[in-house]
């Protein structure tokens, strides 16, 4: 029997994979082992195994495709099955439950609706067609000309690339409104943006010259610069959605201090020096991340959650680390940081970014942080202003390394000579939901002070 491929959950947060390409065709063999395709979702990307041997009879989602875990993506059985009514079944036998050992379910729940690809013996559909002679439907001609809108530039989607009603509302969505005055001056083309309110085009939009473009006559007759359009979608759309949300439902709030980093730099300069290649490899994020482990445990409004009306602080830090990928920002997780030593920190911290650089994460290791550090400082950043990793209430952002003013130890009012020491920059953004200036502040003020002592702090933490 035919056996439906679903695809599986990656982790409890995960709802949805985006699949980034398929590794088979239609009609390949595929033994058990065989990766069917790799999927993404915001946090990770693996490689989705057909799970039994056999023919892929179809592919039910094209790359791209935004996936529910546990819907269908391809089915996979014998040649000459009939796999057009595995999927049709409402309910019954017939659907692999891969959660119970690939067994057939009985109550297998009705597979979600969505159109399925065209089988290969199918007619193609017919292009849409921009003809200035295809044919139009009465009803679209009716409304192109009610709108004052010219029918040979709506692509027909028809039979025989006909241009029917639903075209001519989809062209009319995507044209600027018209003034009655512009209505009235018969279908024509029309600009991309008018001079009426709101870019209404107007009559005299209509019958202007086209304007020239600025600084057009010391371009020469060299071509213009390329324009391009890019989709936001996959892992960046997912991105995208997630800081707006970020931003849509907290008040947030950043300050902005730093603190001399003299004794880092030079425990990090030692550090370089030894012959214990785990400290040699220990570097300068290595160790701010083992000052905030040790910082967060005595201000636990800042190691907190904030989901609803609900705030829940943690024992615990579970420390977010944002990694820069050639897929996006990741934030994998470095748990029981405050339990961990500084070389464990900084071991774990590499492992997580090298799984995140080559797409080996795992869901569960991009997951349930209660605090996160992004560092922008190599990249020379003064101050920024880090989006909250929701539902955290707090994120530290670390930037560049800068010489500032000193009061020298001994004021000498006779010298003129400034005192300059190094200073690492932070932006510490909270939800002001949750956590006020004056807290957020001291945490800040401590997390400085250890910074500045870190050589105390390591044989006190």
């Amino acid at each position: 029997m035919a056996h439906v491929l679903i695809l599986p959950r990656q982790g409890n947060t995960v709802e949805s994979c985006i699949i980034v390409d398929w590794k088979v065709n239609e009609g390949d063999n595929v033994t058990e082992e065989t990766a069917v395709c790799s999927v993404e979702t915001d946090k990770a990307a693996f490689e989705v195994p057909a799970g039994v041997n056999g023919i892929v009879l179809k592919i039910l989602r094209p790359a791209g495709d935004d996936v529910p875990v546990l819907d269908p993506i391809a089915v996979i059985g014998a040649a000459g099955e009939n796999w057009e009514e595995l999927i049709s079944r409402d309910q019954g036998p017939g659907i692999r439950d891969q959660g119970n050992g690939g067994e057939v379910s009985p109550l297998a729940p009705k597979p979600p609706a969505f159109p399925l690809p065209p089988s290969a013996g199918d007619p193609p559909a017919t292009p849409p067609s921009s003809s200035p002679h295809s044919p139009v439907s009465p009803r679209a001609r009716n409304l192109a000309e009610k709108e004052a809108l010219a029918t040979e530039m709506v692509p027909g989607t028809g039979p025989g690339g006909r241009v029917i009603e639903r075209d001519v509302q989809a062209a009319l969505e995507t044209r600027p409104p018209m003034t009655a005055a512009a209505k009235a001056a018969g279908p024509t083309a029309v600009p991309a943006a008018g001079s009426g309110i709101g870019g209404r085009i107007t009559s005299a939009d209509l019958t202007s010259p086209a304007p020239k473009l600025l600084g057009a006559e010391n371009l020469g007759a060299g071509p213009l610069p390329a324009e391009s359009s890019t989709e936001i979608k996959g892992i960046r759309k997912i991105i995208a959605d997630r800081m707006h949300k970020s931003l849509a439902e907290t008040a947030q709030f950043t300050l902005n201090s730093s603190a001399p980093v003299s004794r880092l730099q030079e425990l990090r300069a030692r550090m370089k020096t030894s012959e214990n290649d785990s400290f040699a490899k220990i570097t300068v994020n290595d160790l701010i991340l083992f000052a905030v482990s040790r910082v967060l445990p005595r201000f636990s409004y800042m190691n907190a959650h904030k989901t609803g009306d609900t705030v829940t602080t943690f024992g615990l830090v579970h420390l977010g680390m944002a990694v820069d990928t050639p897929r996006g920002l990741m934030v994998p997780v470095i748990r029981n940081a405050n339990l961990l030593s500084l070389a464990q920190i900084s071991s774990e911290a590499k492992r997580l970014a090298t799984a995140c650089q080559n797409g080996s994460a795992k869901p569960d290791e991009l997951s349930g942080s209660t605090f996160t550090v992004t560092n922008l400082g190599s990249l020379g950043i003064t101050s920024f202003t880090p989006v909250l990793n929701i539902p955290e209430v707090a994120i530290l952002g670390v930037c560049n390394i800068e010489l500032k003013p000193a009061v020298p130890p001994v004021p000498d009012p006779r010298s003129l000579i400034p005192v300059y020491e190094p200073h690492i920059g932070f932006s510490l953004t909270i939800n002001h939901q949750v956590v006020d200036g004056a807290p957020a502040a001291r945490f800040l003020k401590a997390l400085g002070e250890a910074i500045a002592d870190i050589d105390l702090l390591l044989i006190t933490g």
